[in-house]
C-alpha cells in the first residue's frame, strides 16, 4: 500500500527482496492530477501501483517521471494508461536501443548464457515479466535538458552520475526522489573500484531536503540521507 510522506506527496515502498529488482514508486497528488514517479519493473508491478493510488483515493494520474531509464523504472510504463510520459532528454534514444531487442524469456535465457554476469538482472526481468504478450518499451512524450517544472510545480532536475547519464531528481513538498543517481553502474559493466557517488550524495545532502527517496531503500531525512551502504549492491 502507498505510505504518506507529506500532505500530497505518498510512495509505493520496494522490495526488500534485493533479487527482485522491484523499485518503489512516488506519487504527488493534488486536485490537478497525479504525478507517477517511475513506472515500475513491469506492467504488474505498475498495476499494483495504481491499485493502491485507486485505494488511497488519490486523483488520477497525468504525467508519469523516467528517473532514468533502467529497465526497474521503466517496464511497467506500457500499462500506464492516459498519461503523459516525462524524462529527461538522454532516455529517449537509449529507449528506443531497448526497444529494439526481442524481449522474450528464450531472449534473457540466451544473453545470460552469452554474458553471465547479466544474470541477476536478467532472472528479476523475467519473474517481472512473466507474460510478454502486450508488453512493449514506452518512451518519452516530453524531455528536457536541466531544469523542468510540471503543472503541479513538482521540479525535475538533471543529475547524471555513474549510474545512468540520464538520471534526474524529482522534488516536491521537501521531498526529493532521487532514483539510483548515486549508485554505482549496472553491475553488469561495474568493476572493483565503481562504489558509491560520495560527491553527488554530500551535494545533495547539502541541499537539505527534509525527505530523501532513492528507489531501492526506505526514505531518509537529512540527517541520514541518501548513501546507505546496502545500495553498493543495487541493480
Amino acid at each position: 500500500m502507498l505510505r504518506q510522506l507529506t500532505e500530497r506527496v505518498w510512495f509505493f515502498p520496494h522490495d526488500p527482496d534485493g533479487d527482485a529488482i522491484k523499485p518503489s514508486v512516488g506519487v504527488i497528488a493534488d486536485e490537478r492530477g497525479s504525478v507517477v514517479v517511475d513506472a515500475g519493473n513491469g506492467p504488474e508491478h505498475a498495476r499494483e501501483v495504481q491499485a493502491a493510488i485507486q485505494q488511497a483515493g488519490l486523483p488520477e494520474p497525468r504525467w508519469l517521471v523516467y528517473t532514468h531509464h533502467h529497465w526497474d523504472h521503466t517496464w511497467g510504463a506500457c500499462a500506464w494508461e492516459g498519461v503523459t510520459v516525462v524524462a529527461h532528454a538522454a532516455a529517449t534514444e537509449l529507449l528506443r536501443h531497448e526497444a529494439q531487442r526481442p524481449w522474450s524469456h528464450r531472449y534473457l535465457h540466451d544473453e545470460v548464457k552469452r554474458e553471465p554476469k547479466l544474470g541477476p538482472s536478467f532472472r528479476a526481468r523475467a519473474l517481472a515479466v512473466p507474460d510478454w504478450d502486450g508488453f512493449r518499451i514506452v518512451t518519452p512524450d516530453r524531455t528536457f535538458d536541466d531544469t523542468l517544472t510540471l503543472p503541479t510545480g513538482v521540479v525535475l532536475r538533471h543529475l547524471g552520475g555513474n549510474h545512468a547519464p540520464d538520471s534526474l531528481m524529482v522534488l516536491a513538498d521537501g521531498v526529493a526522489f532521487v532514483g539510483d543517481a548515486f549508485y554505482p553502474p549496472p553491475f553488469h559493466v561495474r568493476t572493483e573500484s565503481d562504489t558509491l557517488d560520495h560527491g553527488m550524495v554530500r551535494r545533495l545532502l547539502a541541499e537539505k531536503h527534509p525527505w530523501y527517496v532513492d528507489a531501492h531503500s526506505a526514505p531518509r531525512g537529512p540527517s541520514s540521507g541518501p548513501g546507505d551502504p546496502e545500495a553498493d549492491g543495487a541493480p
